[in-house]
């Protein structure tokens, strides 16, 4: 690729780990430079080239720096070396892109396939306000903290300090007792963060309704809305979602939770009864060690579709996978682009031997999957995509892997070992749509009545609502006050990605759809999913829904047809 920045002062690697150490005064020629070309039909494409091509490093630099940070929140030299970008190169960096936005919409230019992209670019410019670069890095400031806090959150369990993702095992296995002791060494560890993250939240949401009120906004979720491109559905939508969740999805995970109890032959289902298996097996073991898992799954996800496969290989032997749990890593799960290098970069804290390959490993792959197909895309502009098309995407995965969890399909497990991980994720379905329809109706709540959300308290009785809503069949008697002031905290996207959390809803409903469609034909079902995937940003949510055979929707009707689609998948009590 021809990359040309004539007023830069210094070589131009065409790596973005060349430029890790680069300092704001290296990235501003080729930005000014950029900013100093005259547009026309026929320069326009090699401006947004070169455009693209400076956006992807900048953007991987912000990225790799992020993701070191979060593989170790002790050091300090990783963490400063992120705040500085933060403070130094980030409202620099976004000021610049304003600039550029603003010489592409004024010239009127519309090359083809930037159609959508330039709506969003009309709408990233209306938004812009210079007085919100500062706030923008306080945000990020306060999303540090609050990894820092999470963190920190070890708990000593049997006589050592682990993880509390080291827990998992315990919570489902066949001992109640122990399940009970974990339980409660995970909460109380929960609850001692309590005030921390109050005044974590009070700060994030006051932030936020400066942010707002600087732009013209009559509240934040006015204004994320915008920032998050939401032109295809309305908050009414996620309201509409929440009553079908009600609905539908509500008594189905109910009839699951019945089952678990009759199974587990108890008078009332606890806290630490949710994830115990009902046949009162012990956790499953199919791997001895993480590189065991990363083979398998590359195994795994080659069943599913060989380029796939070949996809998962290429993160093995580049290094771009970091599974295990450990003290000082973020406890995200999460996958990261690194779009220079065209690649992504996937983190999870997880115990895998309590077997949450589906959920967890195929989900962030499913994003690892997205971008790849994506990157094809000349521009950077058409690769951004909204969270509901990603969601789509990571959870197809989930379900997509359900028919070859067996060895014979290419899996880890026996064939009574994974329709056993089938069935334990299917009932998960059926308990996250509610949990989803939750966590957005407190954040709709949170901003439709922010002086009232200010207050941890309000925030606590809000949910304590909502779960009795959308969560019965618990039975948390003695255990209400860690109900209502444990849990919402310890939901990361509440605190860091605010709105966040329909797009998993959305996107379960539209997983449902591509897995049943894999279950017909499934070959094409996985040819539609990357045919979708590969268009990125370039179409509506509709438009890319209906490409991976599925529909974007919201109403009762079709979660109603999803929820009678995974019950139908569940196993009877045996007899």
């Amino acid at each position: 690729m021809n990359i040309e920045f004539p007023n830069a002062h210094r070589p131009l690697p065409d790596k973005a780990t060349e430029m890790l150490d680069w300092k704001w005064p290296d990235f501003e020629p080729q930005f000014r430079d950029l900013a100093s070309r005259r547009l026309t039909a026929d320069t326009v494409e090699k401006f947004l080239t070169d455009w693209t091509w400076l956006h992807d490093r900048v953007s991987e630099v912000r990225n790799r720096l992020q993701v070191a940070s979060w593989r170790n929140t002790a050091d300090a030299k990783l963490g400063q070396r992120f705040d500085q970008f933060l403070r130094d190169i980030l409202p620099k960096w976004h000021e610049e892109e304003q600039k550029l936005r603003t010489k592409l919409l004024e010239s009127g230019l519309q090359p083809a396939g930037l159609e959508l992209p330039l709506r969003r670019m009309r709408t990233d410019a209306a938004l812009f306000r210079e007085e919100n670069l500062e706030l923008e890095v306080e945000e990020e400031r306060l999303h540090r903290e609050y990894e820092q806090v999470s963190t920190a959150r070890t708990v000593v369990w049997e006589g050592k300090e682990v993880p509390r993702a080291a827990l998992w095992p315990v919570l489902g296995g066949p001992d109640r007792e122990r399940r009970e002791a974990a339980w409660r060494v995970r909460a109380t560890r929960e609850l001692e963060d309590r005030t921390a993250i109050n005044s974590l939240w009070q700060r994030l949401l006051e932030n936020r309704l400066k942010l707002a009120a600087n732009a013209g906004s009559r509240s934040f979720r006015d204004y994320g809305w915008q920032l998050l491109k939401r032109f295809d559905y309305t908050p009414e939508d996620c309201k509409r979602f929440h009553r079908a969740v009600e609905q539908a999805a509500v008594p189905a995970a109910g009839r699951a939770r019945e089952r678990r109890r009759r199974m587990l032959g108890l008078d009332s289902l606890r806290p630490w009864d949710v994830h115990a298996d009902v046949l009162f097996r012990p956790p499953l073991k199919p791997f001895a060690d993480v590189g065991e898992l990363k083979a398998g799954a590359a195994r795994l996800f080659a069943h599913v579709d060989e380029d796939l496969g070949r996809y998962f290989q290429a993160m093995v032997d580049e290094d771009l996978l970091d599974l295990e749990s450990r003290k000082n890593k973020v406890t995200y799960t999460c996958c990261v682009p690194f779009a220079a290098a065209r690649q992504a970069f996937i983190m999870a804290s997880r115990e895998w031997e309590s077997d949450n390959i589906v959920g967890g490993l195929a989900h962030e792959f499913g994003h690892a999957c997205h971008v790849f197909e994506k990157s094809r895309l000349p521009w950077y502009q058409q690769r951004e995509t909204g969270h509901e098309a990603g969601e789509l995407a990571s959870q197809s995965m989930e379900l997509l892997v359900l028919s070859h969890l067996a060895k014979e399909q290419g899996g880890f497990h026996t064939e009574e070992e994974a329709r056993r991980v089938a069935t334990e994720h299917l009932e998960y379905v059926l308990r996250f749509l509610p949990r989803v329809a939750a966590v957005d109706a407190l954040q709709h709540w949170a901003y439709e009545n922010p002086k009232d959300a200010q207050d941890p308290d309000r925030m606590d009785e809000q949910w304590l609502g909502l779960m009795e809503r959308f969560e019965p069949g618990v039975d948390w008697t003695g255990l209400e006050h860690v109900l209502k002031t444990g849990w919402w905290r310890d939901q990361s996207h509440i605190l860091v990605d605010p709105l966040y959390y329909i797009d998993y809803g959305v996107g379960m409903v539209g997983a449902c759809q591509v897995w049943a469609n894999s279950m017909k034909d499934k070959a094409a079902a996985v040819s539609a999913y990357r045919q979708a995937l590969a268009l990125g940003g370039t179409k509506s949510l509709p438009e890319l829904y209906r490409a991976a055979g599925a529909k974007f929707a919201f109403d009762a009707d079709t979660l109603a047809e999803v929820v009678d689609l995974v019950e139908s998948k569940l196993p009877g009590e045996p007899g």
